[in-house]
């Protein structure tokens, strides 16, 4: 190993993303950061508490006691060629893993983990964040020597999803691994952090025994409220009261901390003023206290100081090992009969249902849960997260992922602090169970009090193009997810979008027709049974509908005559509904909900079981819901038929782009950090450069000479070989319709001269025109494909037809990498101009396949760099056969901080925290 560093040569500070709050195996919080040379003691300390045996197997020889020049070495490193990260819980130090580079490109990296906590993941973690901050610094490879017969932590490397070598030399086992993130390792952390973030919302949802502090005598208080919910809910674990001035609360015991309750406690609820929340934290967590659910006010909603508090909070809680609900939050409700826990301020404890529910505002979670059980939905679980400074939807999706009673996930968002990680999980997620969102804000981007998220630089569209990648259902209302999720909880998924329609009144059928017509359904039968049809009319029709091959669903359309109260047609509906492996849905007596009338007993204890038919006030709403479905069984289809392609599994999306011969990711790389290192603020990308750059993903930019004076264009013409063109640049011109400011086919000095006086005769400024001379390119149609990194999002990017009125008009589409080649077919056929590249109005159809081969080219690019800030190719000419990239621009930048979802897991921060979102 090398050397510490001298006094005379202070090493340069450890990057502040290298620290971050993570989560372990079993769902608890630590605190991982680089090694400082303060931390003397804790090693010291920490050294103590370790066994023989695992001291033997990290340094191959007993070693019972560091020296002063080993603790000196093990905690002065440089973080470059040494670098050490260590794990705290509690402000102890529980495990260290380093690494010190023994050649270039490779480094030798060891662990030491305390023995209590050995097999919580807690090496693999280490692991993870080594190989990041290795890549970083230029490494390429790992290798380790372990003692034969340490097989755990054999096991971790071989675990790690990298490719393993091993040889023995001397009794020890050397192995060697390269830390290019690949498929499988990524795959690997993200199971990993899967289960991690599952457990912890698992150890919420089941909790035995619930503390309440802050627990009151008097009525009509929060204390009192949540005591009262937990007890009449009819929670079958343990309910504890925590008041220090009460000897009793609702004729329970109270205790004056929840250090003085002689059981155990998974949950704490908290219910204190904001100035008492952190030592309300100490004391749970000498309890071991998993998890705490702050339901107090007074923290980032109410500005800077709050915030302030707020940092603390959850700064002080993950160091302990907790994890957080809140603060400023409703509570979370589990309606399973066998934990039945209302942890919440809602009186309204919602009937057993399919969906899961998350929202971040408290007092939208009220009338939400009001709005359940008024309509019958029914939830399986329910959190309201406040200002979500700890659990966010991200966490609750990793959860329902497979949470068996839970067959819809609803989402109310009203920000989104970590975009990248919500997507990859949503996709995951939506391949299992539909996932419904409303998102607030969307024309504004606001972001609520208490809510703290980095800006975001990409448009409004690219947040919707996530969500569809995703396979999201984002309707604009919470009516309409309510309308969308009872189809979904009640009724089997849709074939496809063929419908028939059922009903006795022609009025509401036509009503049915236009609005199908309006959201892209077919219908494909209609049966009009007058308005004096029995219910054996109805039953007839419906079955007969049900069996038409050219139908994959239903709407039933029932107006009573009068003083009629149409039971026997309710009868009809839940029958078939029940029976029916189509869909079935109804406009029934203008109720909204799923009627009593029409539901079908659930055996699980749902209040409307499977097979209960919905109704909807408004027949638009009921086509318009089915819609959104068969919008999602689309997807859900394209997605299985490209999974089957891809050899099927879990991840998401299979990008093949690295794999082609023409993409060298390295040598790209390698180019935009020698620009960085002689320019470390960054700068615009030179033509060389930027023909170099793209060259390395298999992008060919068209030859261009800028030129100043009729000398110069002359020169680029004989450069090029004639057959050219001239043309300016500039914005202003480049934006003009008629094409004046160029002039093609110049074959000769004497063309050129004539182009150069004619142009210069017709700019108003020839000096600040930009003239350049380029290589003659085919006809076509111009095409425009630009990325950013955003700094919320990471990458993205755009497509669009090139021109001035695609930017009036805003079509373009959005994707956020990487994509899947169906992202980028879907991507460019989107567009509304997208008839023009497919034969519009007889003209010759374009390379369709080319220009999806350069956007998923452009897409990697992008994704593998994010020091390069914005990328444009704002002229692609895209013939019958190819497309040539006429114009360029790029600029990279130093990366502050990494993206939001890099590779390694860390639980996210507040903006301005030394951790990063």
């Amino acid at each position: 190993m090398s050397e510490p560093q001298t006094q005379e040569t202070a090493p340069e500070a450890a990057p502040r993303h290298w620290e971050a709050d993570v989560l372990l195996r079993d769902g608890r919080t630590a605190h991982l950061r680089p090694i400082r040379p303060e931390d003397a003691d804790l090693l010291v300390e920490f050294y103590a508490r370790v066994s023989d045996e695992s001291k033997y197997y990290r340094f191959f020889t007993p070693m019972p006691h560091l020296s002063e020049r080993d603790v000196r070495r093990f905690t002065q490193v440089d973080h470059h060629d040494r670098v050490a990260l260590v794990l705290l819980i509690a402000e102890r130090m529980v495990a260290v893993g380093r690494y010190d580079v023994v050649s270039p490109g490779e480094a030798e990296v060891a662990f030491l983990v305390e023995d209590r906590h050995q097999g919580r993941g807690v090496a693999q973690l280490l692991l993870e964040h080594l190989a990041q901050a290795g890549r970083e610094r230029g490494l390429t490879r790992f290798s380790a020597e372990v003692l034969p017969d340490n097989q755990r932590m054999v096991q971790v490397f071989r675990d790690a999803g990298y490719q393993v070598a091993s040889g023995y030399e001397d009794g020890v086992m050397r192995l060697e691994f390269g830390i290019d993130p690949t498929e499988t390792a990524i795959g690997v952390m993200e199971q990993r952090e899967h289960r991690a973030e599952s457990a912890s919302i698992e150890a919420f949802f089941r909790a035995r025994s619930v503390a309440v502090i802050g627990a009151s005598r008097r009525q009509d208080t929060i204390g009192q409220t949540l005591v009262r919910n937990l007890v009449t809910g009819d929670f079958t674990g343990r309910v504890y009261a925590v008041n220090p001035l009460a000897g009793a609360v609702s004729g329970m015991p109270s205790y004056k901390t929840v250090n003085d309750i002689t059981d155990d406690v998974d949950v704490a609820v908290v219910a204190v003023p904001a100035d008492r929340v952190e030592e309300v934290v100490l004391d749970c967590a000498g309890k071991g206290v998993h998890g705490l659910v702050v339901i107090s006010s007074g923290f980032a909603e109410v500005g800077d100081e709050g915030r302030q508090r707020q940092r603390r909070l959850v700064g002080l809680a993950r160091s302990y090992g907790l994890r957080l609900i809140g603060p400023n939050c409703l509570g979370l409700i589990n309606t399973d009969p066998a934990v039945s826990l209302n942890a919440s301020l809602s009186t309204v404890m919602p009937p057993r249902g399919r969906a899961g529910f998350f929202c971040q505002s408290g007092a939208l979670g009220t009338a939400i849960l009001e709005k359940v059980n008024n309509r019958g939905l029914g939830l399986s679980s329910f959190v309201s997260a406040g200002n979500r400074a700890d659990v966010s939807g991200n966490d609750l999706l990793q959860y329902w992922q497979e949470d068996d009673s839970t067959e819809v996930v609803l989402l109310y968002l009203e920000s989104i602090g970590n975009p990248r990680k919500f997507s990859r999980i949503a996709r995951r997620v939506s391949r299992r169970k539909p996932v419904i969102t409303v998102r607030s804000g969307r024309t504004t981007q606001g972001v609520p009090m208490g809510h703290a998220v980095r800006a975001i630089a990409a448009p409004d569209q690219a947040v919707d193009a996530m969500f569809r990648q995703a396979g999201i259902i984002q309707v604009d209302t919470l009516e309409e997810m309510f309308d969308v999720a009872q189809l979904l909880a009640h009724q089997p998924l849709p074939a496809g979008g063929r419908v028939a329609v059922v009903g006795n009144s022609d009025a509401l059928s036509l009503l049915a027709t236009d609005a199908a017509a309006g959201v892209g359904l077919q219908i494909t039968r209609s049966l009009s049974l007058g308005a004096d049809a029995t219910a054996e009319d109805f039953e007839d029709a419906l079955d007969e509908a049900i069996d038409d091959e050219e139908v994959d669903s239903v709407v039933a359309l029932y107006v009573p005559p009068l003083n009629v109260s149409g039971e026997d047609v309710a009868n009809v509906l839940a029958a078939v509904g029940e029976q029916s492996d189509k869909p079935l849905v109804s406009s029934f007596l203008g109720a909204e909900g799923v009627p009593e009338l029409l539901r079908v007993p659930d055996v699980a204890g749902a209040t409307a079981g499977r097979g209960s038919v919905p109704s909807y006030p408004a027949v638009e709403s009921a086509v318009r819901s089915l819609a959104r479905v068969v919008g999602y069984v689309e997807w859900l289809a394209a997605t299985q038929a490209e999974d089957a392609e891809n050899g099927g599994g879990d991840n998401p999306v299979a990008d093949d782009v690295h794999e082609e011969p023409d993409v060298d990711p390295s040598r790209a790389k390698r180019l935009v950090n020698q620009i960085l290192i002689d320019h470390p603020q960054g700068r615009e990308l030179a033509g060389g450069e930027l023909a170099d750059l793209l060259a390395a993903y298999g992008v060919t930019l068209s030859r261009t000479r800028p030129v100043a004076d009729l000398d110069s264009a002359l020169a680029a013409g004989a450069e090029l070989g004639w057959d050219v063109v001239l043309k300016a640049t500039a914005e202003h011109l480049r934006q003009r319709p008629d094409q004046a400011h160029v002039r093609r086919g110049i074959g000769s000095v004497h063309e050129m001269r004539e182009a150069w006086m004619s142009l210069n005769h017709l700019v108003t400024d020839p000096a600040g025109a930009g003239f350049v001379v380029q290589e003659t390119a085919p006809p076509g149609v111009p095409v425009a494909i630009a990325s950013i990194e955003d700094p919320l999002f990471g990458p993205v990017v755009s497509f669009g037809i090139s021109g001035p009125l695609t930017e009036l008009l805003g079509d373009k589409s959005y994707r956020i990498p990487p994509l899947s080649r169906r992202d980028a077919a879907t991507m460019v056929r989107e567009v509304r101009a997208a008839p023009l590249l497919f034969g519009y109005r007889g003209s010759e159809p374009t390379d369709v396949a080319e220009i999806e081969r350069l956007v998923r080219r452009v897409a990697a690019l992008q994704n593998d760099l994010p020091q390069l800030s914005a990328l444009d190719l704002p002229l692609v000419l895209v013939g019958s056969e190819g497309a040539r990239v006429l114009n360029a621009t790029a600029r990279v930048a130093p990366v502050a901080d990494p993206r939001s979802d890099w590779f390694a897991r860390r639980l996210s921060t507040m903006p301005g925290d030394t951790l990063q979102d």
